[in-house]
Parts: C-alpha cells; structure tokens; sequence
C-alpha cells in the first residue's frame, strides 16, 4: 500500500464517496429497530488513521483497531479510541460489541476468513463489511482507457493484495457459518466528478512505473483528457458491501 500523506488522502477520499451509501445501509438495515435508545457498540477492524470512524461516530460508541503503530498514533490524534492489534487475534472477549465491521480491509488479507471468524467472535449481532472493490468488474469508456483495468490489477497484486476480493464476499462469509446480504454501492461519478478525481488516474499511472512506457501513458492521459472534452468520459469500479446477522 502506499504510504504517508498520499495514502491517507485516498482513504479519506473513499470515505467521503461512500458515506451516504454506509449511513443508509447501516440506518435502513443493520440499526433499524435495534438497540432502542441505548447507543450500539462497535469496533472497527483495521480502522487505519480512523477516517471512518468519525464519519459513523454519530452512529455507534466505536473502538478501533489497527495492526500499523502510526496508523494508531493518527487515530488517537484524532482523539478517536484506537488500539494496536491484529485481526486475526482481536484481543477482545467473545460477543463484545454489537456491531463489528471493517472496510477496504480484506483485501490486503492472506487468509480472509480468519478475519471474519474473529470479527464473528467478537460480535454479539452483526458483522460488517462495508466496502470491498473487485477491480475485474471495472468500465474504463472510451475504449483506449481499458489499460487503466490491467494496470489497477497487475498493481493491487504487485502490492500482494486482491483486485477480486468483491466478487469472493459471500463465499468468505458462508465458510465462517455467516449468511451475508451482499451488495454493490452506487458509484457512477458525473462528469464534472471525474474531472475533480482525473488526478486519481495520473497517480495510478505513475505507480505502474516500468510496466508501461512513456508513450503509453501519454496516450493514456490523452484519451482520458478527450473523453472529458467530448462527454464520453465513463468509469465504474464496483464496490461490494457484506452484512451478517449473527
């Protein structure tokens, strides 16, 4: 993963695009007639500088973890309620939170499941899983973006991450005994979006490094900033969401 202010602005960026869709999943489905006036209790898995937590604190009492000392020192920074541990051995007693959740987590996982075991474990209602992308599932328009697919993948598993872990959610569940409504966010940005967001691509091309040619990149750019220029720009990078009730 990339590290340092890059990388935390990107989480902070993923955050802010997928809020309304968290909120509305977690007030329509998960919170909905539950805990009455009592607050519910959560704890978020590999909660990073903590960026999501203070988008849900509104929602829950929330605790977080991470395995990453500086991404615990962010956090408390933040003066959000942040300890160092590893997902595959939370050290919290079983059934200790209502809600346990994680997002853009499974992804950078070797063994998936033993993170949805201990987040089971932990929970006594719900386990969570707000976002995973599935790069596989990417729309890159017009066609001369479509490199920008192949390049996002080779990168994620360069850096020994998923690019597919989307498409692979209910079946990690139901090998940890959880029945999981899986879904996909809305995310198709307008146009004036993807001009906001087109630096997102220049920094995907620069981290291919020797992969692709000077050449090919500037033909990359260039058909990105004439998809713009005509309208015909499009892009969709599926995000999938999982919810379990215990």
């Amino acid at each position: 993963m990339c590290g340092g202010v890059v990388e935390e602005e990107r989480l902070r960026r993923q955050s802010l695009w997928l809020r309304e869709s968290w909120l509305w999943l977690l007030d329509t489905k998960v919170l909905a007639g539950g805990e009455g006036h009592r607050r519910p209790s959560a704890l978020e898995v590999g909660c990073g500088p903590g960026l999501v937590m203070e988008l849900l604190a509104s929602r829950f009492d929330v605790k977080g973890i991470d395995l990453d000392p500086g991404m615990v020192r962010r956090g408390r920074e933040r003066g959000l309620d942040v300890a160092q541990g590893h997902a595959y051995d939370l050290p919290f007693r079983s059934a200790s939170f209502d809600i346990v959740y994680c997002s853009f987590l499974l992804l950078w996982t070797k063994e998936p499941e033993r993170v949805i075991e201990e987040m089971s474990r932990v929970a006594k209602r719900w386990v969570v899983c707000l976002a995973e992308p599935d790069y596989g599932g990417r729309i890159d328009h017009p066609p001369e973006l479509t490199a920008l697919k192949d390049l996002a993948i080779k990168g994620m598993l360069e850096e020994g991450a998923d690019p597919f872990i989307g498409r692979r959610l209910r079946s990690i569940f139901g090998r940890c005994h959880l029945e999981a409504e899986v879904g996909v966010h809305p995310g198709v940005w307008g146009m004036g979006r993807l001009q906001e967001e087109g630096y997102l691509e220049a920094l995907a091309l620069e981290d291919a490094g020797p992969s692709i040619g000077e050449t090919e990149k500037a033909q990359l750019r260039e058909a990105w900033e004439k998809g713009v220029r005509e309208g015909s720009l499009f892009q969709f990078n599926p995000i999938f969401y999982a919810l379990a009730l215990k």
